[in-house]
Formats: C-alpha cells, sequence, structure tokens
C-alpha cells in the first residue's frame, strides 16, 4: 500500500531539509536560536506537513494540510534569502533550492487539484 513516502514532493522536501539542516549546522552560535531554530523548524514543517495531510481522511483536511506545507515552503525559502544577505549562503545555492521549493509548491498545487476533482467527482456520484 501506497504511503506519503512515495510522494515525490515529500522525498524532495524531506531532501531539502536535511540539506539545509546541514548548513544550519555551521551558522555562528549567535544565530542558533534565530536563523537556524526558524529555518530548521519551517523546512521540517514542509515533509511533516505533507505526510499529515496524505494520511488525513476528508478531502477538506487534506487540502488543509497541504496548504499549510505550502506557506512553510515559502517561509523557508525567506530563510534563505536571510541567509544570503547575512552571507551565510551563496546566492548559487540558494538559487537552487528556492527553485526546488518552486517545484514543490507546483507539485502541492497539483495534488490539491487533484484532490478537489475527486472530492468533487465523489460528491456528484452521492447526488
Amino acid at each position: 500500500m501506497p504511503t506519503f513516502k512515495d510522494l515525490w514532493i515529500w522525498k524532495e522536501s524531506h531532501q531539502l531539509m536535511l540539506e539545509i539542516h546541514e548548513l544550519a549546522k555551521k551558522l555562528p552560535a549567535e544565530e542558533k536560536f534565530r536563523k537556524r531554530d526558524q529555518i530548521e523548524r519551517s523546512s521540517s514543517s514542509i515533509a511533516d506537513n505533507i505526510a499529515e495531510g496524505y494520511a488525513a481522511y476528508y478531502y477538506n483536511d487534506k487540502i488543509k494540510t497541504f496548504y499549510i506545507a505550502r506557506k512553510e515552503v515559502a517561509e523557508t525559502q525567506n530563510h534563505i534569502e536571510a541567509l544570503v544577505g547575512k552571507n551565510y549562503l551563496d546566492r548559487k545555492q540558494a538559487d537552487l533550492w528556492i527553485n526546488q521549493y518552486n517545484r514543490i509548491i507546483a507539485g502541492i498545487n497539483g495534488l490539491v487539484a487533484y484532490i478537489r476533482d475527486k472530492s468533487r467527482s465523489e460528491a456528484q456520484k452521492k447526488r
């Protein structure tokens, strides 16, 4: 039976989370409770919410949780930009991650559209 780990958006967001956590370990000590904590939490939350949304029973719960994952993507992208601005991350790596996250947003949007269509289809069958 398929699980959330079979979703490419989960796989990619999980891999990005691991990469970002590696970078976060190298940040200066004064950033430990600032950018480090924030970027670790937001990058983790993306995969967490994708998994949670996949496991949700009701269509609206699935969609709501996927929207939260999408917001966490934007927050993580913002933290990446902040790290560039503070000279902790080079622009090339930042752009690579931001583009990968844009792909995840597109994937989430596609999944939400699929779930909406399925929900509408089932509602029509009940009429």
